[in-house]
């Protein structure tokens, strides 16, 4: 497939391609932010990244000497994307904050802004309280939006009684993905964020290659994956070549990881307690099964227990202290990987999982010996085995 990086030189199209990874990372890219460094090189290659993405993945790209926008497709009901740092609650004191300072003009006050999120809570119905859980939600909304650029703290901070807020207003009106104005509720604005691109299929399922870890065939339509199935070979020299990615094909779909871990935000194998924990958990979970494995939360405290109980100096005191709690964390890693979902009672873990076999450093030893050392970081492997090859 020709790119519009064709048309450039050798020096011009790593810039290109650098950038592309930026914005794929940082989709809102300002002055003042990480990596601000590199806005004057997308505004001077902005009509080329703008033909880059609207081709390529059906992005729309805004870019300004300030700051450079790229609209991405909407998660959707994906639970395992979406700030950290916010909670459900914080979610909806981010889009009541929003909602707020539409009307705040270039400054307002603290206490102000937090009066009109409340009043626009009770407009929408939704009960607000004074207990330190509703505070802490409107806290983390309102420092998101400092993380972003929308408001500078001029006077004080959004952690303290009183603070003079200074509003970004240009930053402020690129934030939504949606079209505000066309939806009629929330979950259109949803929907309507998330639709596919203007190629359909190609778009969509070219989008989910970029953006998940791993892309199972059994969860395309028909359609859909056929189209993966004969365009394989092509789209990892695509990806590739525009954006640096490593292409994995097999049986089951197709894994797209970064050389460089920079567009990796899920790091594994990792060092984490958790993350070793979910490694070595997975060659019995599991069990040698050809296809998606259905296994029990049971059977998930039972192996975790277990690793635990072998090697109980290779691990946070803390994260284990709870079993239950680990095995949450466990499958909650897993899921967000790709790896698991939720089935009945139960989960499913994905046939790709079975790409880590990993081997123990050293013989277990019983919880009373002291000598035990911090187990070896785990050697990472790509998703699927071999490179490049169609079995």
């Amino acid at each position: 497939m020709t790119t519009t990086l064709d048309r450039l030189g050798e020096i011009d199209q790593a810039d290109v391609v650098r950038c592309a990874r930026v914005l794929l990372r940082r989709p809102l890219l300002r002055a003042g932010g990480p990596e601000a460094e590199l806005l004057p090189v997308v505004h001077r290659h902005r009509a080329t990244l703008t033909e880059l993405f609207a081709g390529v993945l059906g992005y729309r790209l805004v870019v300004e000497r300030r700051f450079a926008r790229l609209y991405k497709a909407g998660p959707g009901a994906d639970p395992t994307r979406g700030e950290p740092t916010l909670t459900p609650r914080g979610y909806a004191y981010l889009a009541l904050a929003m909602a707020a300072l539409t009307t705040a003009g270039r400054q307002t006050l603290l206490s102000r802004l937090v009066t009109d999120v409340r009043a626009a809570a009770t407009q929408t119905g939704i009960k607000v309280g004074d207990d330190l859980g509703e505070l802490r939600a409107i806290a983390s909304a309102l420092r998101y939006l400092v993380s972003l650029g929308v408001l500078a703290e001029t006077e004080g901070t959004v952690t303290e009684d009183e603070a003079l807020l200074t509003i970004d207003t240009s930053l402020l009106g690129q934030l939504v993905t949606g079209p505000i104005g066309t939806a009629g509720s929330a979950t259109e604005l949803v929907e309507l964020a998330r639709r596919p691109g203007p190629r359909g299929v190609e778009h969509t399922v070219r989008r989910r290659l970029v953006e998940d870890p791993v892309t199972h065939y059994a969860d395309l339509t028909d359609e859909e994956a056929a189209w993966l199935r004969r365009r394989a070979r092509a789209e990892a020299r695509l990806l590739e070549r525009c954006f640096g990615l490593a292409t994995e094909s097999r049986l089951e779909g197709v894994a797209v990881t970064d050389p460089e871990d920079y567009l990796t935000d899920i790091a594994f194998p990792g060092q984490s307690t958790i993350a070793r924990i979910a490694l070595l958990a997975l060659p019995e979970l599991l069990d040698q099964a050809p296809a998606w494995a259905e296994i029990s939360t049971e059977r998930v405290t039972e192996v975790c227990q277990g690793l635990v109980d072998a090697y109980p100096a290779a691990w946070s005191k803390q994260v284990v202290a709870s079993v239950p709690r680990l095995v949450d964390d466990v499958l909650a890693l897993l899921v967000a990987l790709g790896l698991a979902r939720r089935h009945e009672d139960g989960w499913l873990l994905s046939p790709a999982a079975h790409r880590w076999q990993p081997e123990p450093d050293a013989t277990p030893r019983h919880a009373e010996s002291e000598a035990e050392s911090e187990a070896e970081p785990v050697r990472g492997w790509s998703l699927f085995d071999g490179e490049g090859e169609t079995r």
